[in-house]
C-alpha cells in the first residue's frame, strides 16, 4: 500500500508519462495482462487507456488490473488509469517514494 502522499508524488510523474497499454472491446485477456505486468516490472509507473469500447468502466479495470498484477492504482481519471508497483529487478534505478 502507498500512502496519499506517495499516491500525489506518483501522479505528479505520470501526468508526464504517455499510455503505454490500452484495454479495448475485449477486455483484460490474459496476455495484455501479463504484458502489463511486464511492462510495471520494467517501468514500476504505467499509463494505460482503457478505450470507449470497452463495456466496463474505467475504475473496475484499474481494480481488476492492480489485483491480478499486485499493483497500486495511483489515479482513475476518464478512460486514463496509472499503476504503480515496485521493480524486484536488481540494478534498477527505482522511483524514490517520499
Amino acid at each position: 500500500m502507498i500512502t496519499p502522499k506517495q499516491r500525489a508524488f506518483l501522479r505528479g510523474l505520470g501526468n508526464a508519462l504517455e499510455p503505454l497499454a490500452q484495454v479495448g472491446k475485449e477486455g483484460l485477456s490474459e496476455n495484455s495482462v501479463e504484458g502489463i505486468n511486464l511492462l510495471l516490472e520494467a517501468r514500476e509507473l504505467v499509463k494505460i487507456k482503457v478505450l470507449k469500447n470497452n463495456d466496463d468502466g474505467s475504475r473496475v479495470v484499474a481494480e481488476e488490473l492492480a489485483k491480478l498484477t499486485h499493483s497500486d492504482i495511483v489515479q482513475v481519471i476518464g478512460n486514463i488509469v496509472i499503476l504503480y508497483k515496485k521493480s524486484t529487478r536488481k540494478n534498477f534505478k527505482h522511483i524514490q517514494l517520499p
